[in-house]
């Protein structure tokens, strides 16, 4: 993938979450702008336009001039500190945005002829703050609209995307979900907890609080789990799956996360083995006192034997 930057409008005055601190709302215990930070973690230069504040990785941070001047302001702003040939540009309030939705508009915006790439949500509308765009021809737009205009405090960002030829990318239902209202973000809290979502939602967040950029098989460490409570008991769960990973770190130190992965799936192999032994020898000692009592049941008094009582 061609490098790129990547502009971050985490501005604004957010009015309808009565002036809140949008970017650091959370969902899913992770703030709104680091769920954004997460999804394009492969920029060469990641730049936040608004207030500075705690992320999750490094970024350089500048403000548009002047303050609440709006989105072109600001991405004018942060287009000053960039220099890759692609730039991604995004707002600071998309739960759900994703590597592939990131990689889909890199991808459009390099085709022939095009100047960038947006996403569309399902209802059709154009989103210029879900895009990625050619940095040269982005930079002639905003020079000729701060000229024609004498700069570019309060336009709107039709001005610009109007004049640009970009290619369309189907967002799908959630890539372009932003949280203007306490709606949104309740409806983005409840869906990131719907059982088909909630476990990848969970094992994400825990890899950015912990700093960890590991790509496992999670369906081998959740059977690995439940063999373990099974065969062994309940709480050797969470303890055999710390073990495991602590082995795994062990094995792969200073290896690259693709032989990390390898020895988590590989420690994970042998604890299952064993928590499957450890079964094997319960239900062979089940069985056996099983036949014992059985016999005990079925074998003639010993008090009574040989007394001739009928």
């Amino acid at each position: 993938m061609t490098a790129y930057d990547v502009i971050v409008l985490a501005g604004g005055a957010a009015k309808r979450l009565g002036g809140a601190d949008k970017p650091g709302v959370r969902v899913g215990g992770r703030a709104l702008l680091d769920r954004v930070l997460a999804a394009c973690a492969g920029a060469a230069l990641t730049v936040v336009v608004g207030g500075r504040r705690a992320t999750a990785r490094p970024v350089l941070w500048t403000r548009e001039v002047p303050g609440g001047g709006g989105p072109l302001a600001a991405l004018g702003a942060g287009l000053r500190l960039t220099t890759a040939e692609r730039v991604l540009v995004l707002s600071a309030d998309l739960p759900f945005l994703g590597a592939g939705t990131v990689d889909a508009l890199l991808a459009a915006a390099g085709q022939p002829g095009r100047e960038g790439a947006l996403c569309t949500d399902p209802g059709g509308r154009d989103q210029p703050l879900v895009a990625a765009y050619r940095a040269e021809p982005l930079r002639r737009e905003l020079a000729l609209l701060a000229t024609e205009y004498g700069g570019l405090a309060g336009l709107p960002l039709r001005l610009l995307t109007a004049e640009l030829d970009l290619a369309r990318v189907d967002a799908g239902p959630d890539a372009a979900f932003d949280c203007d209202t306490w709606g949104d973000i309740a409806a983005a809290r409840a869906r990131i907890r719907e059982h088909g979502a909630v476990l990848d939602e969970w094992i994400t967040s825990v890899k950015n609080e912990l700093g960890i950029e590991l790509d496992v098989d999670t369906g081998v460490l959740l059977d690995l789990a439940r063999d373990a409570a099974h065969g062994v008991a309940r709480p050797a769960a969470p303890l055999t799956t710390f073990l495991v990973g602590y082995a795994a770190a062990r094995a792969s130190a200073g290896a690259g996360p693709d032989e990390a992965a390898a020895a988590v799936t590989e420690a994970a192999r042998k604890a299952t083995a064993l928590a499957l032994r450890w079964e094997a020898e319960a239900n062979a000692e089940t069985k056996a006192e099983t036949n014992a009592e059985a016999d005990a049941e079925t074998k003639p008094d010993a008090g009574r034997e040989g007394t001739g009582t009928p």
